[in-house]
């Protein structure tokens, strides 16, 4: 396949996902549950960490961490006292849990009183169109304060040579805006033209045989190879692909 094929290809694929239909089936149903600018980023941001593993779980536990925090995340993190924290404690998904959840919260709440929140902290380290060191160092900022070594993990690192898949996925939904209503583009402050295909195995493997990926590992060498394969596609919004990709993956078997 060509290139003028290839993104003819895609492109209608894309289009073919990138559809309101899609939200029923995603995790991305979560924060769409919200108005204010702050439930709907904090919730985007706990429902992406805990995004890996059975699509229906995944959905099921974030709407358990929502109750958890009375459906207003936003106030929850601000004004939580210690007795309020307690039942986030019986929280559980595969790796993450309870305790990871409070420190969570604990950290969201440094975010926003100190670094005048999420996307402030990702918006100040763009660095050369991409959002990768951005992501590291909003990594350093949400571990500042006092905090269990073993929730580190749920937090990836792209400069430890990390995919960043699930924190990749919540940039998509804050910052594109893809008049379908589904990402939820409530950011301003970054360009899209600068996220990255959240990479998994699904849209790793389909990119692998549309080869616009060579790299075996799913991880940051990979990520990189794969962003500049799709901004020769589409420069301005690349990460429309991700919707193509994993839909041919997830629901085509590609």
């Amino acid at each position: 396949m060509n290139k003028k094929d290839l993104k003819e290809f895609l492109d209608t694929k894309a289009e073919f996902y990138n559809h309101p239909q899609f939200i029923e089936s995603d995790p991305i149903q979560i924060p769409h549950q919200f108005t204010l600018k702050e439930d709907v980023e904090i919730a985007a941001f706990l429902t992406a960490t805990i995004s890996w593993g059975n699509r229906k779980s995944i959905i099921n536990n974030a709407h358990k961490m929502m109750d958890l925090l009375h459906n207003s995340p936003y106030d929850f993190v601000m004004n939580h006292s210690e007795a309020d924290l307690e039942p986030l404690s019986a929280f559980v998904h595969r790796t993450f849990n309870g305790h990871d959840f409070v420190q969570f919260i604990k950290s969201l709440q440094h975010i926003y009183k100190n670094h005048r929140g999420l996307e402030a902290v990702f918006a100040a380290n763009v660095d050369r169109n991409s959002l990768q060191p951005a992501i590291h160092q909003f990594k350093n900022s949400f571990f500042e304060i006092d905090h269990l070594p073993r929730t580190k993990k749920h937090v990836s690192d792209p400069l430890k040579n990390s995919a960043a898949k699930r924190i990749n996925m919540f940039l998509r939904w804050m910052v594109r805006n893809d008049n379908n209503g589904v990402d939820l583009g409530i950011w301003q402050s970054i360009s899209p033209s600068a996220l990255s295909c959240p990479l998994d195995v699904h849209s790793g493997n389909v990119a692998r045989k549309l080869r616009l990926l060579k790299r075996k590992q799913n991880d940051a060498k990979a990520l990189l190879e794969l962003d500049m394969a799709l901004r020769r596609l589409d420069q301005h919004d690349p990460v429309k692909y991700d919707f193509a990709l994993f839909g041919l993956g997830v629901f085509e078997n590609f």
